[in-house]
């Protein structure tokens, strides 16, 4: 299991704490300081979508102006765009064999759970 997030996160740090007292083995990886390349993001976008990977409550969102909003959303641009700027990423991201999982509600969590060898 890989954990994508941001270390002041709190949805990363909920989910890593979570992680930590279900004694479930992660491996984190911070977007911020280990950046994210174009292609682990083009691959989750294939699966999830743009509408549920681009945090659009972010600071970050709120500062891009309509055409860098366009170019995030869209099928083109995506990808890139939200590798250059990893904060518009939803968090955390989560692979469990080969599942991509963003955020860390309760579904996620039975699906974490689930997931426990």
């Amino acid at each position: 299991m890989k954990i994508y997030g941001i270390k002041s996160c709190d949805s990363c740090r909920q989910a890593r704490r979570f992680l930590a007292e279900n004694g479930i083995d992660h491996q984190w990886h911070d977007l911020r300081e280990d950046g994210i390349d174009v292609a682990t993001v083009q691959s989750w976008l294939r699966v999830v979508g743009a509408e549920t990977l681009v945090n659009r409550h972010s600071t970050t969102w709120r500062s891009l102006d309509e055409l860098e909003r366009v170019e995030a959303m869209s099928a083109i641009g995506a990808a890139a765009f939200l590798a250059e700027h990893p904060t518009l990423i939803k968090r955390p991201v989560i692979v469990i064999q080969g599942d991509i999982l963003v955020g860390f509600g309760a579904p996620v969590q039975d699906k974490v759970l689930g997931a426990r060898p």
